[in-house]
């Protein structure tokens, strides 16, 4: 459909309704000034929320329509999952849905969606022709991951107390913040992940002056200086043959490969893992390793947060108002985060919402540049479509006709 200043694109942006609420949003005010400047063919409204971290009066100040009923609305942009009783039929919504693997927990969400004939776009699927996701917010995940796990060793250890970092100002302000601390000078960090996770939580470290060292040096090497290592999926997998690693035959065939992350568990203090995990993958390491007289690290921080999965510590998530739990190796039960024989684990399963105004900011920016010129001009490559789950008709895209089974389980 082409779209003119006359007959313009009429975006609405959602306020979350989710328990508990989730205080960013996908859009802040000067990126909404800034889309309709550079489309005239734009309109964008914004329904009320007492909830978020920027109020309705920066949206009113800067000229944006405050509107309670978006049924008017074309296209409808949120970041969580839209309560099913608030959907409005023959819309098109972007948010992220957390059905494409099935979860349990949204088959009646999904339900909802096709009975209503929406179009669903899931931000997680947007990618490009290279198969990289376009749009996420990783590297908030990453910086909040990372400052939580340095917090996670002062409140452990009862040698400094910093606040959360949804109590901090800004990213400035918690970044400041983790600079101000004094670690021991012998504590020793393993981060896995070199994709946007990684990539953040890597910025806290090196903003905190701690040196970053070699994984080998890391293993034979003895420094005296707090030292972090970032290891590559190659640093802790390896096939179980012998043969060299690779990577694209380590996607295609995980079950080849086995872990090596043990040596690592064996010399760090504090892990923070930031990795990405695919099913079939090898577990990092598991109860029982955790079990091995040699067993080194006392705080992980589980960013990546995959229950009962490849760290296996991390039995449950945790929440912001809670981020803390303790388990227990020798009897696999959670015990006191302070506890001498149990591991303190974060696992904080949305640790952006910890920053919202600086994520918000972030994930509108690549919202701004890569997804609304699509909505208003057109898509021409098919990124839309691609991560398209269902459609107008009330039917499943193509790719995703997998969920039918998931969906009829949700009525």
């Amino acid at each position: 459909m082409s779209y003119t200043s006359e007959n313009p694109l009429r975006l609405g942006i959602l306020r979350e309704g989710k328990t508990p609420p989730d205080q960013r949003v996908p859009l802040t005010p000067d990126q909404c000034v800034l889309l309709q400047e550079r489309f005239p063919e734009l309109d964008i409204a914004v329904q009320p929320s007492p909830v978020r971290r920027i109020r309705d009066a920066e949206y009113a100040s800067v000229g944006l329509k405050m509107q309670e009923d978006l049924s008017d609305r074309d296209v409808l942009i949120g970041v969580k999952e839209v309560n099913t009783e608030e959907l409005i039929a023959d819309k098109t919504y972007l948010f992220f849905s957390h059905t494409h693997k099935l979860q349990p927990y949204n088959a009646n969400l999904l339900a909802e969606i096709l009975k209503k004939r929406i179009r669903l776009i899931d931000y997680e699927l947007l990618k490009r022709p290279s198969g990289r996701r376009i749009i996420g917010f990783g590297r908030w995940a990453g910086l909040v991951g990372a400052y939580n796990g340095i917090r996670a060793w002062g409140e452990r250890t009862g040698s400094f107390a910093i606040p959360r970092a949804i109590d901090c100002l800004d990213l400035k302000d918690m970044l400041s913040t983790a600079k101000g601390v004094k670690l021991p000078d012998d504590l020793r960090i393993v981060l896995t992940g070199h994709g946007r996770v990684g990539q953040g939580a890597k910025e806290v470290l090196d903003k905190m002056n701690i040196r970053s060292v070699h994984p080998d040096d890391f293993l034979r090497m003895e420094f005296p200086e707090p030292v972090y290592t970032h290891l590559d999926v190659g640093d802790y997998n390896r096939r179980k043959d012998g043969a060299a690693f690779d990577m694209a035959e380590f996607i295609a065939e995980p079950m080849l490969f086995e872990s090596t992350f043990m040596p690592f568990a064996q010399r760090g203090d504090l892990f923070i893992a930031g990795h990405f995990w695919a099913e079939g993958a090898p577990f990092l390491f598991t109860r029982n390793d955790m079990r091995q007289a040699d067993w080194s690290l006392q705080v992980v921080a589980d960013i990546s947060c995959d229950i009962d999965g490849p760290v296996a510590c991390t039995v449950r998530p945790s929440s912001i108002d809670d981020p803390l739990y303790g388990y227990h190796p020798g009897n696999e039960k959670e015990c006191g985060i302070s506890d001498r024989e149990g591991i303190t684990v974060m696992a904080v399963d949305n640790l952006p919402c910890e920053l919202p105004r600086d994520a918000s900011d972030g994930f509108g920016q690549e919202l701004m540049e890569h997804v609304v010129p699509l909505l208003v001009l057109g898509d021409a490559d098919g990124i839309l479509d691609g991560a398209s789950e269902t459609t107008l008709a009330g039917e499943l895209n193509e790719p995703f006709l997998y969920l039918a089974d998931y969906a009829e389980q949700g009525k």
